[in-house]
């Protein structure tokens, strides 16, 4: 049987997609034979948006809620950040880093983007920063300077503005969102405190023939 194609629409600075990381990893490798992932950067904090921390007071309580329901931890490092409140959210950068990591590896691309997620929730990196991505991908043994390289050019900021543009027009206008895509149109599969079984059952639902 063909593998169904699925896009995770995601934004690196979006807390709610770092609560349900866990979740999806165990979702997508329980059903690795039978999905095909895209991941696709939502740009929540660019344009207009873009801003420092200290500009979205209500961050610091969606973190609490995010942990209560989730279960994830926001680094020390990150909660100095925040506190600070000066760093910059530029989600139109992030996108650009998540391009050039999965550019040598599309089929890794959820892995890329919990990278750059940990690094922003965990260690409280400048995700603005080209070094960080470099550091990614020698983690993740693709070629670093490939990455480094390709970062900041026009092309690779030109296909994250084309990501922004997708979600767009694919009616995304929260994040997460994780889009099951089938002859009969675009489904939206679970929420983002979904665990991984019921995004199974979710999946199954929409595959598997109902029984009379």
């Amino acid at each position: 049987m063909p593998r169904v194609r699925l896009t995770y629409a995601f934004d690196a600075y979006c807390g709610w997609c770092y609560g349900c990381g866990p979740a999806l990893h165990r979702f997508t490798t329980a059903n690795a034979s039978r999905i095909e992932l895209q991941v696709m950067s939502g740009g929540l904090f660019s344009g207009a948006t873009a801003g420092p921390t200290g500009a979205y007071p209500h961050i610091p309580a969606a973190n609490e809620r995010i942990t209560g329901l989730t279960g994830v931890i926001f680094g020390e490092p990150y909660q100095r950040v925040l506190a600070e409140g000066t760093m910059m959210m530029d989600s139109a950068a992030a996108a650009a880093g998540l391009v050039a990591l999965r550019r040598q590896a599309p089929e890794r691309a959820l892995e890329f983007a919990a990278a750059i997620q940990s690094a922003w929730y965990l260690q409280g990196r400048d995700l603005r920063d080209p070094a960080l991505y470099r550091e990614i991908a020698a983690a993740h043994g693709i070629d670093a300077d490939e990455v480094s390289e390709v970062y900041a050019t026009p092309a690779v900021r030109a296909e994250a503005e084309e990501d922004f543009r997708r979600l767009r027009r694919l009616g995304v206008s929260q994040y997460p969102a994780l889009l099951l895509h089938t002859a009969t149109g675009v489904h939206r599969l679970g929420g983002p405190v979904s665990n991984a079984e019921a995004l199974t059952a979710a999946l199954d639902a929409h595959l598997l023939p109902s029984t009379p």
